[in-house]
């Protein structure tokens, strides 16, 4: 016993013995390693979706993908590709001067793949994904493939124009809405007297003229600003001047198109009794006109296409309006004669269950409906109630992209409000999808969402992209002006905050695929938010409370500027609301709906668009390259687009004064030695297009900048 207990006493000695050398032994690896292991770059890991780091870019199931991913050059021992259930070691296959590029090849599936990358270098190990480099794994940032999804190769990086027809040009008089040629929403229509006149607080009877003919004669100004892409809000019959409560899906309206057949006298006082306007029933019922309008609109289009530019429609499919033929609130198909009863009308209309009735079998038949958010001239669209409805929008959405009309493709109204439960929704839409792209192919569906868009994105099998407002316009907006997007308030917490700017655009990026995020559309304003330039005032209200000439007040253009650089140099489709280039300003709807100023635009502003959007189409590396954040600072961010062949680095000083940075160019491909040179800043007084070259010392280039200024810098071979 006593013998044991001295063998177990020697064995518990040899093991703790065991155990001290292992950890020495553990600890002298270690500083082994450390010593002959340069410390882990972390911003030189790099990958993302663009071509550079994975082909295919856009994968068919079945197909081999070759992920890559970057380093540092001789600077880690192992990545890893990992998946939920499998990790793969990657292949070093290529070094350059600065990096090392591993590989590893995947075969897709039928479903998307998720997937994100582990990195060891010596005992460190760290995780790598959409959001940037982390200690731990996250899931809500993995890379995404979707297999057998892609976007129209003519959208990535496309530069788009928004126009509000009737506020843009008017080029055809015969057409234009009359004062008192119909009655809506409490007031009659009003002719407007002065293009140059400012909207009124309520203002959606008030028509200033402006039609399809005017975009024609104005096709030669588009072309020249670099515009690629025309996004036309409704287009479609209606009473309003914005047209989102439509009355007719299968024509363009005549007063934006033709009228080949006027007739019947302004009433008196302009209305009937029974609320019918007899000329307006005649110019937006008659078939004639309908005909002509769709025609011209056909032409429109093939001219359009002929000068190299595409074509988007405004689809409302939520709702519709309550002049709408199918509902006739106000009966004036029925009194042209030439339709079928509408469902207020009668409860045997076929189109009775088109709309939510509250009560089906009320008689004589009940006239209270379902309104989107309550709006009666807005009566939501039944679809769960009526398989005739829905064919009738599927056979809509597909005919407005197929032959005579070619549109090539639709930007979809309040598109997660359709129906009345998520499933409905995502059925709608993937039918959708199916009707669109089986007749064009090369369409695009985008949306119009606020909030996160991934239930909609995330298999492609529904809307291809949405209008960026949580990863572009809204952290833009905060950072370089500290103001809501429509005025209504202001934080100095934000104005300036890089942090908080990164911080929503890498969160909230991470929501698309990188075919989806390609084709984003970036605006800074639009028809539904105040004008950007007006936000750089810093007023909070609407032109109710401030009235419209304070949106013009302490305004900073130099700012305004600022934001153009980062729309034209981010990933996406950098998209125009018509006039902000001519420096429009504005609070909030109605206000942001002013008339383009024909020969009153500003000169500088508008060579500067030009002249940026020409930088944009001869740099592919700011179209469809890699972006990658640098330096950032209180009021000053810095980020690089890049690819294989050309490196920009964007510099944007929102500081009222000049500062002096150093920026680590190397991380977006440059050379170690070599030159940057300026090939746009805008400051205070204007812009230029040709500035100073800059050394690049040990990958840095250490530049000062002007107060309020943007920098495009680019590398240059020597």
């Amino acid at each position: 016993m006593k013998s044991f207990r001295k063998f177990s006493q020697r064995k518990e000695n040899r093991d703790y013995m065991n155990q001290e050398e292992s950890v020495y032994e553990l600890n002298r690896i270690q500083r082994y390693i450390m010593q002959m292991r340069p410390l882990l770059k972390k911003n030189a890991l790099f990958s993302d979706g663009t071509a550079d780091y994975r082909q295919p870019v856009e994968p068919d199931a079945g197909d081999e993908v070759t992920v890559r991913f970057r380093t540092a050059r001789d600077n880690v021992d192992i990545v890893w590709l990992c998946t939920d259930c499998e990790h793969y070691k990657m292949k070093k296959t290529e070094s350059d001067r600065e990096f090392d590029y591993y590989a590893v090849e995947m075969t897709m599936g039928e479903e998307p793949f998720y997937y994100y990358f582990k990195v060891a270098s010596g005992l460190l190990n760290v995780y790598y994904d959409r959001y940037g480099v982390s200690k731990e794994k996250r899931d809500e940032y993995r890379f995404c493939i979707i297999p057998g999804f892609s976007t129209p190769e003519w959208s990535k990086g496309a530069v788009m124009y928004q126009i509000l027809v009737d506020r843009f040009y008017n080029g055809d008089t015969s057409n234009d809405v009359l004062t008192d040629e119909y009655y809506y929403i409490r007031s009659t229509s009003r002719k407007m007297d002065s293009w140059d006149q400012c909207p009124s607080d309520f203002s959606v009877a008030e028509f200033y003229g402006g039609d399809l003919e005017g975009v024609r004669q104005k096709l030669d100004y588009l072309q020249n600003l670099g515009v690629e892409v025309i996004y036309f809000n409704p287009l479609f019959v209606s009473p309003s001047n914005h047209k989102y409560d439509i009355q007719d899906y299968d024509y363009i309206d005549p007063h934006y198109g033709k009228i080949v057949e006027d007739g019947g006298g302004l009433l008196k006082d302009g209305v009937s009794d029974n609320r019918k306007a007899e000329r307006y029933i005649n110019r937006v019922t008659n078939k004639k006109n309908l005909e002509a309008s769709n025609r011209f609109f056909a032409e429109l289009v093939e001219e359009i296409h002929a000068r190299g530019m595409k074509v988007i429609l405004d689809g409302v499919f939520n709702h519709c309006g309550s002049f709408n033929k199918w509902l006739d609130r106000e009966e004036i198909y029925q009194v042209s004669g030439d339709y079928e009863d509408g469902a207020f009308v009668s409860k045997d209309s076929p189109y009775r269950n088109f709309f939510g009735f509250q009560d089906q079998f009320a008689w004589p038949y009940n006239t209270t409906y379902e309104g989107w958010w309550g709006h009666d001239t807005l009566p939501k669209l039944n679809y769960e109630g009526s398989e005739k409805l829905y064919d009738d929008i599927m056979r809509v959405a597909a005919k407005w992209v197929s032959p005579p009309y070619n549109a090539d493709g639709w930007r979809l109204d309040v598109a997660a409000d359709l129906g009345h439960s998520p499933e409905m929704n995502h059925k709608f839409w993937r039918d959708f999808r199916k009707s669109v792209k089986t007749a064009n192919p090369d369409a695009i569906i985008l949306a119009e969402h606020y909030g996160d868009p991934k239930e909609w994105l995330q298999k492609g099998d529904q809307w291809d992209t949405v209008m960026n407002y949580d990863a572009f316009m809204e952290p833009l907006t905060w950072f370089l002006t500290g103001m809501e997007k429509h005025s209504d308030d202001y934080r100095e917490d934000l104005l300036g905050n890089a942090e908080s700017f990164w911080g929503a655009m890498r969160h909230h990026t991470s929501s698309f695929s990188m075919p989806s995020w390609q084709v984003a559309m970036n605006e800074l304003s639009n028809h539904d938010h105040s004008r950007f330039l007006t936000r750089t005032n810093h007023k909070v209200g609407r032109t109710n409370t401030l009235g419209p000439q304070a949106a013009e007040q302490g305004i900073n253009k130099a700012v305004f500027r600022e934001g153009v650089v980062i729309q034209m140099t981010w990933t996406g489709a950098p998209t125009i609301y018509y006039g902000d280039e001519a420096g429009v300003c504005g609070f909030t709807d109605p206000d942001n709906r002013r008339t383009y100023p024909w020969g009153h635009e500003d000169q500088v502003l508008l060579a500067f668009h030009k002249d940026i959007i020409r930088l944009r189409r001869e740099n592919e590396e700011l179209r469809t390259g890699s972006l990658k954040m640098l330096e950032n600072d209180y009021n000053f961010i810095s980020y690089g687009r890049f690819n294989r062949k050309g490196q920009c680095a964007i510099l944007i000083n929102n500081n009222y004064h000049p500062i002096t940075k150093e920026i680590h160019v190397w991380e977006i491909g440059t050379p170690k030695t070599g030159k940057m040179k300026v090939i746009l800043q805008s400051r205070d007084d204007g812009y230029c297009m040709e500035g100073a070259e800059y050394e690049i010392r040990a990958g840095k280039v250490l530049i000062e900048m002007p107060q309020t200024s943007a920098t495009i810098l680019k590398y240059v071979e020597e």
